[in-house]
């Protein structure tokens, strides 16, 4: 029997469309048993890669927003993909409270979010072609490293 699981959605870069990625992940995963904290670490983690794709990778500008995901079992597996500006110095981006729009009041903690919350997180960027997040989390292991 195969235990994989596997979806794909598109979406404009419109603010409004995070909550609807929020809400198609945590549709997606429910096969994985989770508890309510797992749902919500995996919906805060996907709306804060959404979000800095809408607000950093595509700016004022209209683009798509690609949400994958997998699961095999109770591991999960999610990209999230903007073809947006892309991300020039991908390290720095990561630290905690560095932002490239403190003129919206950006907390620059998106990523620190995504660290915190999923098992694992990478991000690869190519300036002017846009970001990858991909993040993994195994349900049922409550702070267990993913493998």
């Amino acid at each position: 029997m195969n235990n994989t699981n596997e979806m794909s959605v598109s979406f404009s870069s419109n603010a409004q469309n995070e909550s609807f990625a929020r809400m198609v992940i945590a549709a997606f995963i429910t096969g994985t048993n989770p508890t309510l904290e797992e749902v919500s670490d995996v919906k805060t983690a996907v709306s804060e890669a959404v979000t800095n794709s809408i607000i950093h990778g595509y700016r004022n500008n209209t683009g798509q927003v690609i949400v994958n995901a997998k699961v095999t079992g109770r591991k999960i597996y999610i990209e999230i993909i903007d073809y947006g500006d892309g991300i020039t110095d991908v390290k720095k981006a990561m630290e905690p409270m560095y932002t490239t729009r403190p003129d919206e009041e950006r907390s620059g903690m998106g990523f620190s979010f995504m660290e915190a919350f999923m098992d694992r997180i990478e991000v690869e960027s190519e300036v002017g072609k846009g970001t990858t997040v991909k993040m993994w989390k195994e349900i049922g292991t409550a702070g267990r490293q993913f493998e």
